[in-house]
């Protein structure tokens, strides 16, 4: 019998796996130092010409955190180690996002390439390319998850990858980054998943716990989430229907987390 998504007995990440994201680097270094561009660039983004914008800034979506926080937001009554193996990737995807940008001051196709040539969908961006934010994030979600899966289960769920990578090739798209952008935001998420792991190790099962003050802090969180995706508009105008869909998503899962959190808590009083 395999176990259950929810088990509190992840093993360590093989040796073997942690050279998967300097090796990503290496291989994409013809990318990521332009050798092919913008020659590339344009190939892939009017490839994508063929399909409709709304698809491509739906998988973009998988890249912003609000968004994904109302996908995940099941988990919370469904599997609650799965919500914090993500969570516990985010400090490192932050950190890898935000000092690369702040580190690498690169141009984006829009500000080199004549953007009668290429689709734009969205605001149009001109600075801080490197690395791809939003699939970094995509990245450091499905590796988070994926690793945080007992071994048994994980090729299971390496679906969790093709999302993502549906994510980065979103953002060639919509014209948003160079393919050197997205293959070294693939690298730093899928670092940023693992070292997650390092922190879900040493959180007790007692967090997973629908009483836990930890897990009702996620809880706010979500609700957060709820507010950011009715009342804004995550990057592009073709996502609010899916911003509804995501929030609607999220209320559901917080009332029955709260039903459980709260009325497990009052039944124990009485």
């Amino acid at each position: 019998m395999s176990a259950p998504l929810n088990s509190p007995l992840p093993r360590q990440i093989p040796l073997w796996v942690w050279a998967l994201p300097p090796l990503l680097l290496i291989a994409s270094a013809p990318l990521w130092l332009h050798w092919y561009e913008p020659a590339m660039f344009l190939a892939i983004n009017q490839a994508c010409m063929g399909i409709a914008a709304p698809a491509w800034t739906g998988l973009s979506m998988l890249g912003n955190a609000w968004a994904i926080l109302g996908l995940t937001a099941p988990l919370i009554v469904l599997a609650p180690r799965l919500l914090w193996a993500w969570l516990c990737a985010a400090p490192f995807a932050i950190l890898f996002a935000r000092g690369g940008k702040a580190l690498l001051e690169s141009p984006r196709p829009a500000a080199e390439i004549d953007n009668t040539q290429m689709r734009i969908v969205g605001e149009v961006l001109h600075n801080v390319s490197m690395p791809s934010g939003h699939t970094l994030t995509a990245f450091a979600v499905a590796s988070g998850i994926y690793f945080a899966l007992p071994p048994a289960r994980r090729l299971h769920h390496a679906w969790l990858f093709v999302l993502a990578a549906g994510a980065g090739l979103s953002r060639i798209a919509v014209g948003a980054h160079w393919p050197g952008d997205v293959a070294v935001g693939a690298a730093l998420g899928l670092l940023s998943g693992m070292l997650g792991q390092m922190l879900l190790v040493r959180m007790g099962p007692a967090h997973q716990l629908p009483t836990a003050w930890s897990l009702r802090v996620v809880a706010l969180l979500l609700l957060l989430a709820v507010y950011h995706l009715l009342a804004e508009e995550l990057d592009f105008a073709e996502n609010l229907p899916f911003q509804g869909a995501l929030a609607l998503v999220a209320v559901v899962s917080l009332a029955v987390f709260g039903w459980r959190s709260f009325g497990k808590l009052k039944r124990q009083r009485t």
